[in-house]
């Protein structure tokens, strides 16, 4: 096999992803890399239908959240949420900051990364124009609180699917390991980013605004999300794939709430992101090709190294797999991660050292994960222009004092 030119087509759909070159959608670039795999011989066409079927479960997870994030949007839940916290922040653009954090958290925590990023950004936005206050460190909030609190719980974030795989953790056992953590990294997050944008949220807001209403079919469309939370709650404390309940419980949500109403499904439909579901096979099949070229040796061969290590292993593994994920996005890192962790025997804390800089690394850059790109894509909807610069200026202050806290509360609650 030639080594070099699998790691060049890997390295170069990933780009294609991240770039979007010719405005290409980024499933197009993933899947002409994963095809060029099975066509150049590298990868045979069955091992490159396992490697799509693998994803089954991420692929019913991000169904079942994409459809309730879209229900949400179309009846207003998340606006109604936006002015809620724009209401009570009582003309304080300070405490407007601290409100728009505590929604993007719980809205990361229940519905998922991707759900902040596409759904949340363009509400925040609304509603802060609506306050006549510059928005952008309000909008900064959504892109950081998608990765700081996406480790919370397993349904935060589908990173969370691919590093663990079939071995993921019931929940009970996942908040011991991960609840401290995840507080550290969403309390550093908050101190270090209100530092940062400081100065543009002093003062009082313009005027004052009342809350938007939400519409009976809107409450029926929160009642909805809340009992698919608590659906998958139960899931991941026994245990089971997050996948199919997911999914069925977003259906039923669709259903009851659009009363089967066919115009209404297909309106919900038709606004969901499909295109994000080849996107991830096609990163499957192009992680499974380079692992059949040693990646998976090599990424297992440094976590054992790291497991040796018993003071810094931890946070090497942390930081290392934070910067892979910036340098190629945190989806592909996590497979290669997940494929390692799943394939040798790891110690438990350098496997969730992993999870966290797979999570949260991604804070970094806007190329760190899916969610940021989406983040960024809805900005330029609303108008609004972010350079790699601007962003990674932010990223360099925010990102590292959140994964240090948050890969020592997990080497400590490993001793």
């Amino acid at each position: 096999m030639n080594t070099a030119l699998v790691w060049s087509i890997a390295v170069g759909a990933i780009a294609g992803v991240l770039f979007r070159p010719k405005d290409w959608p980024e499933a197009v670039w993933a899947c002409l890399g994963a095809a060029l795999m099975v066509v150049c011989g590298f990868l045979p066409l069955t091992q490159a239908g396992a490697a799509i079927v693998k994803g089954t479960d991420v692929y019913l997870f991000l169904t079942g959240m994409m459809l309730l994030a879209e229900l949400a949007r179309q009846e207003g839940v998340f606006d109604w949420l936006a002015s809620l916290a724009v209401a009570a922040a009582k003309g304080s653009r300070a405490r407007l900051f601290l409100l728009v954090y505590l929604v993007g958290t719980a809205v990361t925590v229940f519905l998922s990364n991707d759900a902040t990023a596409v759904v949340l950004t363009p509400a925040v936005y609304a509603a802060v124009q609506k306050a006549r206050t510059k928005a952008l460190p309000y909008l900064f909030i959504c892109a950081f609180i998608a990765n700081a609190a996406s480790f919370v719980l397993p349904i935060s974030n589908p990173a969370n699917l691919v590093v663990y795989g079939k071995i993921l953790p019931p929940l009970i056992p996942w908040l011991r390991t991960f609840l401290l953590p995840s507080i550290c990294s969403i309390f550093a997050t908050y101190a270090v980013l209100r530092f940062v944008v400081r100065k543009d949220i002093e003062g009082k807001l313009e005027e004052d605004s009342e809350p938007a209403n939400l519409s009976k079919q809107g409450r029926f469309a929160a009642w909805g999300i809340a009992a698919t939370g608590l659906v998958l709650i139960s899931a991941s404390g026994f245990g089971l794939d997050l996948g199919l309940p997911t999914c069925i419980s977003a259906a039923l949500a669709v259903l009851i709430v659009t009363r089967s109403r066919s115009q209404s499904i297909r309106d919900i439909a038709k606004g969901v992101s499909w295109s994000v579901l080849p996107l991830v096979a096609g990163l499957f099949v192009l992680v499974e090709a380079v692992n059949l070229a040693g990646a998976l040796n090599g990424v297992g061969g440094v976590l054992r190294w790291c497991a040796a290590s018993p003071h810094f292993g931890v946070f090497i593994a942390s930081f290392g797999i934070a910067a892979l994920s910036n340098l190629m996005n945190n989806l592909p890192s996590g497979l290669l991660a997940g494929g390692a962790l799943q394939a040798s025997s790891v110690a438990a804390h350098i496997r969730d050292a992993v999870l966290i800089g797979v999570d949260l690394g991604p804070n970094l850059s806007v190329t760190g994960s899916l969610a940021t790109v989406l983040w960024l894509i809805a900005l330029r909807r609303e108008g609004e222009r972010m350079s790699n610069w601007q962003f990674l200026k932010v990223g360099c202050r925010v990102m590292p004092p959140a994964l240090l806290l948050a890969t020592l509360a997990v080497s400590l609650l490993s001793r």
